[in-house]
């Protein structure tokens, strides 16, 4: 007997570059460190300031360095974080 399981619509987590998603989470975790857990959330100017960061972290990859100064992480992870609290605002509609 062949064993049945209906997941073929199901999102596919398993796809995901998890290394990648990791550099993301520390980045979370040392401003977490900094500033506070979810001190991020409430930031005035939200869009506009996290989209400002998004590009500066891209414009110093684009440069060519890859590693924040200050954080010692990648700046792309930094980009990564920031797109995803531009993300996470926008799925919560909030103005």
């Amino acid at each position: 007997m062949t064993s049945k399981k209906y997941d073929t619509d199901k999102l596919r987590w398993d796809l995901m570059p998890f290394d990648s998603l990791l550099e993301i989470v520390k980045v979370v975790t040392y401003g977490a460190k900094k500033y506070n857990a979810n001190n991020w959330q409430d930031l005035d100017n939200f869009n506009d300031r996290y989209f400002g960061a998004c590009l500066r972290h891209l414009t110093s990859w684009k440069l060519g360095e890859q590693v924040d100064k200050e954080s010692n992480l990648r700046h792309l992870a930094h980009a990564g974080c920031n797109i995803i609290f531009l993300l996470w605002k926008e799925l919560r509609n909030r103005p």
